[in-house]
């Protein structure tokens, strides 16, 4: 599987994120302009991802963003997972949507 740092992350332009936290984690703060699809759903609505890009997936510490960039490996995307998640992506003073 690949991965990249949120440091990485935060320096490349016009990249799909997608957020598999709840949706309560997902408000309280995320990576700027991430789509969220709950891992819970995952299942059904990974098709909403498109094939055309690299999809760098995002959670709160790495765990659940694995299991979905496995699943989207599968399914034949190019998936990224992001490696220390959310929780690293604010501890490092990186910008937060709410």
């Amino acid at each position: 599987m690949k991965t990249i740092t949120t440091t990485e992350l935060a320096v490349l332009d016009s990249v799909t994120i997608i957020d598999v936290r709840e949706d309560d984690e997902f408000a309280a703060g995320h990576a700027p302009g991430a789509k969220n699809i709950p891992l819970s759903t995952f299942a059904e609505h990974f098709e909403e991802i498109s094939k055309d890009s690299t999809v760098y997936v995002i959670c709160q510490a790495g765990g659940r963003s694995a299991r979905a960039c496995d699943y989207l490996e599968g399914q034949g995307y190019d998936a990224v997972n992001v490696e220390g998640g959310t929780g690293d992506w604010i501890a490092s003073g990186l910008p937060v949507e709410r």
